[in-house]
């Protein structure tokens, strides 16, 4: 039985094909050029940090979500521990919305102190 699931497993990995993991590394590097992108060529006038803040934020998730399914194979994997990593991954990122929030939070009262 532990035969089967290997195999039923290395199949589930044989789809991953160079040409997959060619379009994975194009969009990352797309992904990686728009970040640059926003962070040299965009000067603060034309785009408020805060928004860059959350550009950033969004493809760098983006980035990991591709990272994470792809060259970590979790996309193959199976439901519970997808749920099981999507759950932590929904914690990360309301903890860095709290980190943001307190962040800009200090920096408005230091002033009144």
């Amino acid at each position: 039985m532990s035969q089967h699931s290997n195999i039923e497993h290395a199949e589930e990995h044989a789809t991953m094909s160079k040409g997959k993991i060619w379009q994975v590394f194009f969009i990352l590097l797309v992904l990686t050029v728009i970040e640059f992108i926003i962070a040299l060529a965009i000067p603060e006038e034309m785009l408020r940090q805060s928004i860059k803040n959350f550009l950033y934020i969004f493809l760098t998730l983006f980035k990991a979500y591709y990272i994470i399914a792809y060259f970590m194979h979790l996309k193959f994997e199976k439901y519970g521990l997808i749920v099981t990593i999507a759950i932590s991954f929904i914690f990360i990122i309301y903890f860095i919305i709290l980190l943001l929030v307190e962040g800009g939070y200090q920096h408005v009262t230091k002033h009144f102190l």
